[in-house]
């Protein structure tokens, strides 16, 4: 028969949910970073940025 499991406390609950938020609070802050990075570096410094390929047309 199933038995329920025992009741996580407030601290603990609380601790979990702080940890959460920090990450999505550092996930965001990178975030804000790397988009602020990319409006402010020149085209030639941005080594993390794929190179979009030109497409060719067959020329009849």
């Amino acid at each position: 028969m199933a038995v329920p499991k025992k009741k996580t406390s407030k601290s603990k609950r609380d601790q979990r949910k702080a940890v959460w938020k920090r990450k999505a609070a550092l996930s965001a802050q990178q975030a804000l970073s790397l988009g602020k990075s990319v409006l402010n570096s020149p085209k030639e410094n941005r080594s993390f940025r794929h190179p979009q390929d030109e497409v060719e047309e067959d020329e009849e």
